[in-house]
């Protein structure tokens, strides 16, 4: 299995834009989702879809702010997150995999997981 492929994570102002993209490929990606970790807290869904569907799922502090969408002909997931704030500061991981269990927002239905970009947004 292929890992995913995280990039466009940065620096930003407090009510700024940043765009993070996924690339993933491979078999039995049912679902894909963006997660979060910030330093001594649990990570955290953020934003994730069932592949095939389409619909997506978003944690509570993503609502309103955060957009997630798959460019199927790229093998790429983007987060498109606006009005950050500095409480988004976190490392944000892209992961794939069966979400067997449902919960497309809980981090043990995943199976493969990238290595993290990191957002920081400063006040």
């Amino acid at each position: 299995q292929v890992q995913p492929v995280e990039s466009g994570g940065g620096s930003v102002q407090a009510g700024g834009s940043l765009r993070l993209s996924c690339r993933v490929t491979g078999p039995n990606n049912y679902c894909m989702g963006w997660f979060r970790q910030a330093p001594g807290k649990e990570r955290e869904g953020v934003a994730a879809m069932w592949t095939a569907i389409g619909s997506p799922y978003y944690g509570e502090p993503a609502k309103g702010r955060f957009t997630i969408a798959r460019d199927n002909a790229k093998d790429t997931l983007y987060l498109q997150m606006r009005n950050l704030k500095p409480e988004d500061t976190a490392m944000y991981y892209c992961a794939a995999g069966s979400c067997g269990g449902g919960y497309l927002l809980h981090p043990n239905e995943y199976e493969r997981w990238g290595q993290g970009t990191q957002v920081t947004v400063s006040s």
